[in-house]
């Protein structure tokens, strides 16, 4: 493929794509772009040309892309680019080609060292989903609006257990968000008064969950000091929840880039509310929400927690552990600070799915392909005139580009300690 990137060579005639197959263990569903999705994308761009690798797991079946025009096959090896969703294993890289998917590396996680040097020894560019940014370096793809709509039904699911209200089936047994709505109408909730914390995707996704259910939404006053009858929610974000130590009126801007000079203030929604759904964005540096000493005060009246946020050890001291799709909840005894059934009485029920997109392959990858269109396939076809590919290629030539230079240590195994997971990024990939 001649080189697209701005400044470079020409626009190539024909670009040739694939679909992979997901290989990872435990099996992910979703793909970059379904049927539909694909057949849009080559009516738009008729020099995309795509493959897909054939699949047995994938949401959509090889006979419906099939049915959609494209050739399904094993060989992809005459691909230039290669569209994939999570880790390729390391037998299945193919030397000389590009590839897309959340490599998992770019914090230096100790588990995919061997899949980086394998990517560079094979001379693959490698471009990663979660480094595909505005030039400000906000993402323009990704899962988390699917991570919050999973999230908050999750949650309700969980309370239903728990009190023995209402069974809702887990999300993976549907076929799809509107089916997951539809069994939402079917409960009542208790009278709960629920704080949602965050303002990016992963909060409006659970927003709309919120929103279709028809639960009222107060402002922080009112949230505050009203116990209405029926379920209520505050949507919060940082500076909500956080006060400037010095008593002074504080800023975003402020605390993103000096957290230090904040503390907490979520002491007076822990104390005001019974479910904590966590959207939240948490860097290095900011107040912790609660500690294990604040969950054993008598005024601590959080009952249920959706963390789908998922920061281990981290801002909200009851995440002890991600749970799975399989064993979605557990319980956290605040006294012994330790795991429990999540059933027990005086237990506090934790939700820490770390992959919650993947119980809405369908919808996820349908949202997830209309992004990847706009920002990632138009790129390929304008010679990158707004440097997306740029930004994100972490190899070229058998070598780290100069912005993931500081991997270097990391390729060379002399870096041991990863650096710090602190934005939840598994639970919304």
């Amino acid at each position: 493929m001649k080189d697209t990137i701005k400044g470079t060579k020409p626009i190539p005639d024909m670009i040739k794509f694939a679909l992979i197959k997901e290989e990872k263990t435990p099996p992910d569903r979703r793909v970059v772009f379904s049927p539909s999705k694909l057949k849009e994308l080559v009516e738009k761009f008729p020099k995309a040309d795509f493959k897909v690798q054939s699949s047995d797991i994938r949401i959509f079946t090889d006979q419906e892309y099939l049915d959609a025009g494209f050739e399904v096959t094993e060989d992809i090896s005459d691909c230039e680019v290669m569209l994939g969703v999570k880790e390729v294993p390391l037998p299945a890289l193919i030397p000389n080609k590009k590839y897309f998917f959340f490599s998992h590396t770019i914090k230096k996680q100790p588990y995919n060292r061997d899949l980086l040097r394998e990517i560079l020894n094979n001379n693959i560019e490698l471009y990663d989903h979660e480094v595909i940014v505005k030039e400000n370096g906000a993402r323009l793809i990704g899962f988390g609006r699917y991570a919050g709509l999973v999230g908050a039904y999750n949650g309700f699911r969980g309370i239903g257990l728990k009190e023995d209200l209402f069974n809702l089936p887990k999300v993976e047994s549907l076929p799809d968000l509107d089916a997951m709505l539809a069994e939402l109408d079917k409960i009542e909730l208790p009278s709960i008064k629920i704080v949602l914390t965050g303002s990016g995707k992963v909060a409006k996704g659970a927003k709309e969950v919120l929103d279709h259910m028809g639960i009222k939404k107060l402002n922080v006053t009112d949230y505050l000091k009203t116990e209405d009858k029926g379920p209520v929610y505050c949507n919060i974000d940082v500076l909500e929840y956080n006060k400037r130590k010095d008593g002074s009126k504080g800023s975003q801007v402020e605390f993103f880039k000096e957290p230090g000079k904040y503390d907490s203030n979520f002491k007076r929604f822990a104390e005001n509310s019974d479910l904590f759904i966590s959207g939240h964005f948490y860097g290095d540096g900011a107040p912790v929400f609660f500690t294990a000493e604040d969950v054993k005060s008598k005024d601590f009246r959080i009952k249920y927690i959706a963390d789908i946020s998922c920061d281990i050890n981290g801002p909200i001291a009851s995440t002890i552990r991600p749970s799975t799709i399989a064993e979605p909840f557990y319980g956290y005894n605040p006294e012994t600070e330790s795991e429990v059934d999540f059933r027990e009485k005086d237990s506090i029920l934790i939700m820490a799915v770390d992959n919650l997109p993947c119980e809405l392959p369908k919808d996820a990858s349908e949202g997830f392909g209309e992004m990847f269109m706009e920002h990632v396939i138009r790129a390929f076809f304008n010679n990158d005139k707004d440097g997306v590919l740029d930004r994100a290629r972490m190899t070229r030539n058998g070598r780290l580009t100069p912005k993931f230079s500081y991997l270097q240590d990391y390729v060379d195994g002399k870096q041991s300690e990863p650096i710090p997971q602190n934005s939840g990024a598994g639970s919304v990939q």
